[in-house]
């Protein structure tokens, strides 16, 4: 493995007209969680999959949070930065494209975080569990960025308002956007898989 400024896995495309997968884990996941969605959701991707370098309790995260949904906004913007730039390297280090961010929770965050303070480091995001990330964000352009943001309508972590603001702000800043409330809570369900596999087949085309 090329080694660069984050530790992380990375499969090559066997489908190289598909689009990269930046694959961002939720708080206490590291570089292989999401190996497995990535490779159902969009087949033959090639998969960058970074592990956050923030310890919470021995858990590694993409940020720092001050409590339950309170975020350290100085640290998001500095960590967003960080994974922005390690993506540019990893971007020359294996030839890829500007890849679409897949992240859960805490990896959905930073990668809205990304979104809103890097947008050429992306080139769209699926966000699963995402809340606002930054209470004072710039306005970017995110013109042409297809995002799914796909919610649950009973989590106890994220209000629901709170996710459709998010949509709302993506949306504003020229961002296509596509919001799912699904009732069930913060984990992953059947339905959010059947979301992302439709989704990447609609943007891989």
């Amino acid at each position: 493995m090329t080694e660069l400024s984050f530790i992380h896995r990375f499969e090559p495309a066997t489908a190289p007209e598909r689009p990269p997968l930046l694959l961002l884990h939720g708080t206490g996941g590291d570089e292989n969680d999401l190996l497995a969605l990535g490779r159902m959701v969009s087949p033959g991707s090639a998969l960058l999959s970074p592990r956050g370098k923030i310890l919470e309790n021995g858990m590694p995260r993409f940020f720092r949070r001050l409590a339950e949904g309170v975020f350290d906004e100085e640290d998001v913007r500095f960590r967003a930065n960080e994974l922005a730039d390690f993506v540019a390297e990893a971007r020359a280090a294996y030839g890829l494209a500007a890849p679409v961010a897949l992240g859960f929770s805490n990896g959905a965050n930073i990668a809205a975080a990304m979104l809103m303070l890097r947008p050429e480091a992306l080139a769209g995001a699926a966000l699963l569990r995402a809340m606002v990330p930054l209470q004072d964000a710039p306005q970017t352009d995110l013109a042409g960025k297809g995002v799914l943001l796909v919610s649950g309508a009973m989590d106890p972590i994220i209000p629901e308002d709170n996710a459709g603001r998010l949509a709302t702000l993506l949306a504003s800043s020229g961002a296509q956007v596509r919001h799912e409330v699904l009732p069930t809570g913060h984990g992953l369900s059947q339905t959010d898989l059947q979301l992302l596999v439709k989704w990447f087949a609609e943007i891989g085309t």
